[in-house]
This record gives structure tokens, sequence and C-alpha cells, in this order.
């Protein structure tokens, strides 16, 4: 069985002070790492004090990076600097990133690359925008996503890496896919992996949900057999639903 994965992405929220409050409610409650893969995505001015206090079982990430090492790209952070904080996982080619700072396909493959070179587990987001799902495109949308973000990755890179789908209608907004259509979704890029990678890449990578992810739906999601977890936003910034999230994941290996 897969293990599953919660991972909160915190965005632009959360001063230092806050985030200690945090992490000092829930690095000693979530379950195991050999059951659950529990993770807060932090921005990058607390990633140092969470990772001195994540405890056994939670792992902190970042939510975006360079793909360079270094250089001469005023604003940004690349791969060793993280590495040097004691980060674990990076989100990578969020639909955040993707429209409000222009990356694209090409970018993201780069950060795949650069990611796994640091060993770095990247959590690569994909996902259609409304009218894309309307017209009947989402596979179509999905498959491009795919084969281009993954483009030169070995099976052994495919199979430590975490696809979040997250339908950009679905980002922020209170609507959510019902658990069916993102079952049918992740199922689609499970197929899609199969394909270009073989049987045992589609079955070990970890596939999660994401998109107004709540206590609420959290356990009709997990319930389908595609889903191995969830990329949360707004919802994983309190520390007691935090917690709901991987005692649900937790439930799910049972």
């Amino acid at each position: 069985m897969r293990k599953p994965v919660i991972a909160g992405n915190w965005k632009m929220f959360k001063t230092r002070p806050e985030a200690l409050e945090f992490i000092y409610a829930v690095n000693n409650e979530v379950p195991s790492q050999d059951l659950v893969e529990s993770v807060i995505c932090a921005p990058f001015t607390v990633l140092r004090c969470l990772v001195k206090r994540q405890g056994e079982n939670l792992r902190i990430g970042a939510q975006n990076m360079h793909y360079e090492s270094s250089g001469a790209f005023t604003g940004e952070i690349s791969p060793d600097m993280l590495k040097s904080l004691g980060v674990s996982y990076v989100i990578i080619g969020h639909s955040e990133r993707r429209a409000m700072f222009n990356e694209i396909d090409e970018t993201v493959n780069k950060k795949l690359h650069s990611a796994f070179n640091k060993d770095l587990i990247p959590i690569l987001c994909v996902g259609e925008s409304l009218s894309e799902r309307e017209s009947g495109k989402t596979e179509q949308v999905i498959k491009t996503q795919i084969q281009a973000d993954l483009q030169g990755l070995s099976k052994e890179q495919v199979e430590n890496l975490i696809i979040a789908y997250e339908p950009i209608w679905a980002i922020g907004t209170g609507k959510t896919a019902t658990p069916e259509q993102a079952n049918e979704t992740i199922g689609f890029i499970r197929f899609l992996i199969d394909t270009m990678y073989g049987d045992d890449a589609a079955e070990n990578i970890r596939i999660l949900y994401g998109g107004s992810v709540k206590t609420s739906n959290i356990d009709s999601l997990l319930a389908l057999p595609h889903i191995d977890g969830a990329l949360i936003g707004g919802a994983s910034l309190d520390a007691k639903d935090f917690l709901t999230f991987t005692q649900a994941a937790l439930i799910k290996t049972k």
C-alpha cells in the first residue's frame, strides 16, 4: 500500500510567532512517519525555525525554488539554500506560480530535475481551468502537463515524485471536485505514468488531491483508491484541522 501524504501549503501566511505556535501544537501529535508523511510547506522566512522544531514525524517543505544552484536571480531561492536549511520537500508548478509568475512547463521540468539532483522531494502540481473542464479538455490538459513536466526523469525519480492534482477552479474558491471526479482524474494520471514508465512506477507514485480540501470532505476523498493524500491550502493553517487531516490519512492505512 502507498503511504499517504498530507501536505499543508501555507502560501503567504504566518509570521514567525504564528508559525512557532502552530508547530508546537502539532509536532508531537502527527502520526508516525512510518505510516503517514505529514508535511508543512511554509514561507521561506520561517523554514529554518520550523525545521529546528519539526520533531520525529513532521517534515518541512518549501513552496518554490529556482532551478539554478546560484546566480544573479534577485529574490530567488536555490535548492542548495533549501538543503542547507534542512528542508525535505518543495512544491513545484503550483497553479498560482504558473498564473501569476508565468511559469511554463519547461521551467517546471528544470525545477524537477534540480530538486532530484539535490535530494529534495518535489510535489508537482497539475490541473485544469474551469473552462477547460467544461469543454471536456481535462485529460488533454493534464496529459500535456505531465508529459512536458516529467521529460527526462528516470523511472526511479518518478516513483519518488509526489503529484498533486489541483483543479484550478477549485483552489481557494470553496468549490471542490467531487471525490469521484478527483479519483477519476487521478486515475488518469496514474494511467499516464503507467504508459510512460510502467506498472511499478504507476503503482508506487503517490498522487494527492488539492483544491478546497476541508475537514468535512477529507474522509470521502481519502476513501477512494487512487487518492493517496491531500495538498491543503487555507485549511492547513489551523493546527487542530491539520491534525484532523493527518488522522484521516492514518485511517486510510488500516
